[in-house]
């Protein structure tokens, strides 16, 4: 249980996530996400590989001869944008099948931190609330998307596009990493995705924080497979020393 709620970094709510998947009463409720996380990572890798091997094709002999000399520009951008869709899609898919997992991960972790159990956490409840847990992940992908694209776009405008995509790729995926994780101990008090938002922007320093943190640790291999479980448990813990008290006072 915690005893101090003092603020910490970004990358301090990442450590402590780290050190509370090793705990005895919550290592059981990491467990399925990570497999999860480990089968669609495995998926993705197949699906990238195999789809480099088709565009490497295409490239090679769809392009008119007169415009191979294009290739050198088309192939980085090609790459960029298949790797981008490849990451959107199983990410996505990887958030949806994992979603009531990390719900319940971010209750035992709650209960954990504060000695507090919460509402009705039994499996039937769980199973019950899966419409809402799912329309929260499709909440969350529809304020991904359009973003991304945008973010994508920029990457084909010359000078100033090139210039400026990868900065805001980088910023918005740390956003948006804070928003996904952080997400699942508001969603368990039925908090608007709205008003979570606004909460994080309100603390937008740690809350960027620790999104780029996460990002930055997906990019590690083999360790990126337990991010999912240790992001979790950080956000759990942003939750609890940042948002609690002021959202649910005394409720």
């Amino acid at each position: 249980m915690i005893h101090s709620l003092s603020r910490r970094s970004g990358l301090g709510y990442f450590l402590a996530g780290a050190k509370l998947i090793t705990q005895p009463g919550l290592r059981q409720f990491v467990l399925l996400p990570l497999l999860a996380n480990v089968v669609l990572f495995a998926l993705a890798l197949w699906a990238a590989i195999y789809q480099i091997g088709n565009l490497n094709h295409w490239l090679e002999n769809g392009l008119p001869h007169w415009l191979s000399w294009l290739s050198w520009l088309f192939w980085p951008l090609a790459i960029l944008a298949l790797l981008l869709c490849v990451a959107i899609l199983f990410g996505t898919l990887a958030n949806w099948i994992a979603a009531p997992f990390n719900g319940l991960l971010a209750e035992r972790v709650e209960q954990h931190l504060t000695g507090q159990a919460l509402p009705d956490t039994s499996l039937k409840a769980l199973v019950k609330d899966l419409p809402r847990i799912f329309k929260r992940e499709w909440l969350k992908f529809k304020y991904y998307l359009p973003k991304a694209l945008g973010c994508l776009v920029l990457f084909f405008i010359p000078v100033l596009g090139q210039t400026l995509a990868p900065v805001l790729w980088f910023l918005f995926g740390a956003w948006m990493m804070s928003i996904q994780y952080c997400d699942y101990p508001f969603d368990n008090h039925k908090i608007p995705f709205s008003t979570m938002r606004q909460a994080l922007g309100q603390q937008r320093v740690s809350s960027l924080g620790f999104g780029a943190v996460v990002t930055l640790f997906t990019t590690i291999p083999l360790l990126n497979l337990v991010v999912m479980p240790i992001a979790v448990c950080g956000a759990t813990v942003m939750w609890v020393e940042q948002h609690r008290e002021t959202l649910l006072g005394d409720r």
